[in-house]
């Protein structure tokens, strides 16, 4: 699994025994195809699909060129289109769906008919290695995904120093992957041994330029 993607890079050492694929992104290699929004795959013992785009035809489409048809779990960041659009397509892969429990009262029903629910408010540990940040922020209420030393983000509307900051509770950080949206404070960047913005990242270009970053687009595999 996970042998088609047209990029790699070597993240060993940081987090052990882990994949990740970024499987919808802005971006695009190869035959995978590009779309507003994100989603990335993370497998360790378990299997977990962190948003699922806008887009559930170009998302099962990337799916499928890295292998992927099975889910034990999917995170959703937050109620944006970009972020929950394709569920719909991958629910039937996974019997549980992770979500903030700001989520509205009418899409949690929804989704609790077609798996089990799993609402949260803080620090939460979902299996495995994987925890959530919990809520973070009020204006765009998100959460954050954490897989022993990486963090990944959707938006970070709640302002990406804050993630880190509850991030980092959790233990060591050390890469840094997803959305960062409108997050300016550069700097504070450069102490992690691996940045990768992804999706609606405003200064993706300007990060670029810093050593320790690499470039996102779905069809890139990590091997962590």
């Amino acid at each position: 699994m996970l042998d088609k993607s047209s990029s790699r890079y070597n993240l060993a050492g940081k987090v052990k025994n882990m994949d990740v694929a970024i499987v919808y992104d802005n971006d695009a290699v190869g035959e995978f195809i590009s779309g507003w929004g994100f989603s990335c795959y993370l497998k360790n013992k378990m299997k977990v699909l962190f948003d699922t785009g806008w887009d559930g035809e170009i998302l099962l489409h990337n799916l499928e060129l890295f292998g992927i048809d099975d889910l034990d779990l999917i995170v959703l960041s937050h109620q944006h289109w970009d972020h929950i659009g394709g569920l719909n397509h991958v629910i039937s892969m996974t019997s549980q769906v992770c979500v903030p429990e700001t989520f509205s009262p009418n899409l949690k029903r929804e989704i609790a008919r077609k798996a089990d629910l799993i609402v949260v408010r803080k620090q939460t540990h979902l299996g495995d290695c994987f925890y959530s940040t919990g809520v973070l922020g009020s204006r765009i209420p998100e959460q954050a995904l954490v897989a022993k030393t990486l963090v990944v983000t959707g938006c970070s509307h709640p302002g990406l120093d804050k993630i880190l900051s509850s991030a980092e509770k959790l233990g060591e950080i050390n890469i840094v992957l997803g959305g960062f949206h409108d997050f300016d404070k550069i700097e504070i960047l450069k102490k992690y041994k691996t940045v990768i913005p992804c999706h609606c990242t405003v200064l993706k270009e300007e990060m670029l330029k810093m050593p320790n970053t690499r470039r996102c687009y779905a069809g890139c595999f990590f091997e962590v």
